[in-house]
């Protein structure tokens, strides 16, 4: 997000013949009546098999639980997509806590909590009780741990603060120094690596503690350095090179999964909305042994004014749907949203514009996140608020799914 503080793979099917026998020489063919041709069968869409699903994850080690929650998003993103926001649990329009505000006015929570690492990770986070960043922790842990007990999937961001001074993550608020060298400052040799290195620790010693009611490790989407094509972070691409982002990248997965023993993670990649080809999207990507979700952040396109962008949006869309088709990854629209009052409200933004981009052209995501809800502005209405009915239509109809309706996003089927 850019102001606001605080996501699917086809196999290819090869015939040959063998040459090694001459064909059979018939002197005299025995005429035939013509025949119509005939069309040749349809290729069936490739279909994911329980038993063959870590062949397409990052980690080959991954908990049963997070196999599985690859496998539902996966097979469900052919014909449905999870709905959720981020901090539903946390963030409400008026401050008016208790339910969250999709549950206000749906009668059911999201499907996907949105969480982030950003507090967590603060420098100043001293594990005191008394400690304000310590509590906030606390607070999402307790959070993740609900969503998961419900049946709800973990979606987590990280909005790291730069590794100098600690205090911010936008550029506009960082000196010329810093936006110039943080980036690569933690890379391996960097002089602020070792320390980030004991951010990644941090968020290890949380993940790896997070566990349900079934005493079972609580798997979780993990979203790094997202909006990465955009320069308002200071990992965005004006600070790094194209190399040295896939080097922290896998840095980064590497020493969660095989240093730190972390196994319970799904891994996102996330730009902002500005590539439209998969040649331009893939620029940064580190490979698919170290990307489990194809994602896209997109506010700029629903942003009232030029109905040609609802078109851009889902033609950015299908390309990441047709990418993680190839790949057998997760396609995914991480975080979206029209502010509102900010923004006007158009008629049937949910119900149309919303859901003919996530849906046109036969697009196959496993979820979609809206940005949280706060004091004054809202991405998603609660009762009495301009656009409910809308909300509602869009909730109600086949492909989104809201936590009610979702199967269980753990357990592969027998």
């Amino acid at each position: 997000m850019k102001r606001v503080l605080l996501y699917m793979f086809m196999s290819l099917i090869f015939a040959s013949c063998s040459k090694d026998e001459d064909p059979i020489q018939n002197p005299d063919p025995i005429p035939v009546d013509p025949v119509d041709p005939v069309d040749p069968p349809e290729e069936k869409d490739f279909v994911l098999q329980p038993e063959d699903t870590k062949t397409y994850m990052v980690d080959a080690s991954a908990t049963e639980e997070t196999v599985a929650l690859f496998y539902r998003l996966k097979n469900l993103s052919r014909s449905n997509f999870i709905v959720g926001q981020q901090d539903a649990f946390n963030a409400f329009y008026g401050n008016n806590a208790g339910d969250s505000d999709i549950k206000k006015l749906t009668g059911s929570d999201p499907g996907l909590l949105g969480s982030d690492f950003m507090f967590i990770t603060d420098k100043n986070n001293n594990g005191e009780p008394d400690n304000w960043f310590y509590q906030q922790e606390q607070q999402i842990i307790a959070d993740a741990v609900d969503a998961y007990n419900k049946g709800m999937v973990n979606h987590f961001t990280w909005h790291l603060r730069e590794p100098y001074e600690g205090d911010h993550f936008y550029t506009d608020e960082m000196t010329d120094f810093q936006k110039a060298n943080a980036f690569k400052s933690i890379l391996p040799g960097g002089a602020n690596h070792e320390p980030y290195k004991e951010k990644l620790q941090k968020i290890a010693e949380v993940v790896k503690n997070l566990k349900g009611s079934d005493g079972k490790l609580i798997p979780i989407i993990f979203r790094p350095f997202h909006e990465f094509d955009g320069g308002w972070f200071w990992w965005g691409a004006p600070y790094s090179t194209a190399q040295e982002f896939k080097t922290l990248w896998q840095f980064t997965v590497d020493y969660l999964k095989d240093e730190l023993n972390v196994h319970n993670i799904l891994y996102a990649y996330a730009p902002d909305n500005s590539y439209s080809t998969a040649t331009t999207y893939l620029q940064r990507y580190p490979g698919d042994e170290y990307v489990d979700i194809l994602g896209m952040d997109n506010y700029g396109d629903f942003v009232p004014g030029d109905a040609s962008k609802l078109s851009a949006a889902n033609a950015k869309l299908k390309m990441i749907s047709e990418l993680a088709k190839d790949k057998v990854k997760i396609a995914a629209m991480t975080e979206t949203g029209l502010f509102i009052p900010n923004n006007t409200l158009p008629a049937n933004f949910y119900s149309e514009n919303l859901y003919e981009v996530l849906t046109n052209n036969d697009i196959q995501i496993g979820f979609m996140m809206f940005w949280q809800n706060s004091e004054n502005l809202y991405t998603v209405p609660v009762p009495g608020l301009e656009g409910e009915e809308d909300f509602l239509e869009f909730v109600q109809k086949e492909e989104p799914l809201l936590l009610h309706e979702m199967p269980d996003m753990y357990k592969l089927p027998n």
